[in-house]
């Protein structure tokens, strides 16, 4: 187990995947005329008319360049300065995103709701929001739920719409980071709508990166009101690309045929692939329902120095202490899960030297 493979393929992030065909070609038809500038274009016009017809409403779409800028942009769009938003502790807002929704909310704060496999439970916001109601306390404004979680688990219709009647009933706008909402749709088998604004969601932001695209996410506003002077919002926050068609065209390429949810099914796939590959294994623990594109095993010290050795690359931070996480793409052949399970395997077996 010390022979280090060159590996094509890893398991660390979806993001380490390419851009998908589809997106690419978008970009490269983009790339032959001169458009208008800063948003102006029918690259742009064309992408937010085919979000438009996704989510089957008529919302207002912005394209930003990632996916802090897009929540955190938002979230400040929903919130004054001594608001406070409510997010499931492990929410990327909270641990992944260098204070960003603080900062460009102005010193909203951020609040913290329990709940098992990065699922908030709906008990645990009302306890929030009424945990103090002086002046002295961030006013609870806000409630942040991501589809699918940074566990990999998913809200299902009926669970999104209990958790926002609560939102509703205690005077709190649901914002979602919608990363890998993809991967959720497939996942629940569900129309875009039901999961967004049917389900009541004034605001997702909607990623693209993580499906196939090279850059930019979606910001996507249900409720028009609410993105009143977003726009505004972009350009301070450095987020209005002068060349827009580049961030807009790839989502026409992947979109208009149906290959987000594509690409997204497969990547589901190979995580079930994955699932299956590990389960039988002696010594790991699958720790997570896997219902998208993750799996959350318990993995040996030992065994995961010699993946390391061997060439693969997962990350072991992001969830508790001793999980790994093993992130599919829409590129992840069922080769390379087949690999990775049965280096696993050896690894395993192979005692210390």
């Amino acid at each position: 187990m010390t022979a280090k493979a060159a590996r094509i393929r890893h398991f660390a992030s979806d993001n380490y995947s390419g851009i998908c065909p589809e997106a690419f070609a978008a970009i490269g038809e983009a790339n032959q005329q001169h458009e208008v500038s800063y948003g102006n274009d029918r690259w742009t016009e064309k992408a937010s008319n085919l979000i438009r017809e996704v989510f089957e409403t008529n919302c207002e779409v912005f394209f930003v360049f990632n996916g802090t800028s897009a929540n955190s942009l938002s979230l400040a769009s929903l919130c004054q300065s001594y608001h406070s938003v409510l997010c499931h502790e492990l929410a990327h807002v909270e641990v992944a995103e260098c204070g960003a929704p603080e900062f460009f909310s102005n010193g909203a704060k951020v609040l913290l709701l329990p709940g098992d496999h990065a699922k908030i439970e709906a008990g645990s916001i009302e306890r929030a929001v009424n945990k103090r109601t002086d002046v002295h306390y961030p006013k609870p404004r806000v409630l942040s739920l991501t589809q699918a979680t940074e566990m990999g688990t998913v809200y299902s219709s009926d669970e999104l719409r209990n958790l926002t009647s609560v939102a509703r009933r205690l005077n709190l706008r649901v914002h979602m980071d919608g990363a890998r909402f993809a991967n959720a749709v497939v996942s629940l088998g569900v129309t875009p709508k039901e999961i967004t604004w049917e389900a009541g969601v004034d605001v997702l932001c909607f990623g693209g990166t993580k499906n196939g695209i090279a850059v930019g996410e979606a910001v996507v506003f249900f409720n028009a009101e609410l993105a009143r002077e977003f726009d505004y919002r972009c350009k301070q926050g450095g987020q209005l690309a002068s060349k827009m068609r580049f961030l807009s065209a790839p989502w026409v390429g992947l979109l208009q045929d149906g290959a987000w949810l594509r690409h997204a099914k497969h990547a589901n796939a190979m995580a079930k692939r994955l699932e299956s590959g590990l389960r039988p294994l002696s010594g790991i623990k699958v720790v997570h329902p896997v219902q998208t594109n993750a799996v959350f095993a318990k993995i040996p010290d030992e065994a995961v120095d010699r993946m390391y050795q061997r060439g693969w690359k997962f990350y072991t931070h992001v969830g508790s202490a001793g999980e790994a996480r093993l992130m599919c793409s829409w590129d992840t052949t069922p080769e390379d899960v087949d690999a990775f399970a049965n280096d696993l395997k050896l690894a395993l077996v192979v005692k210390s030297t």
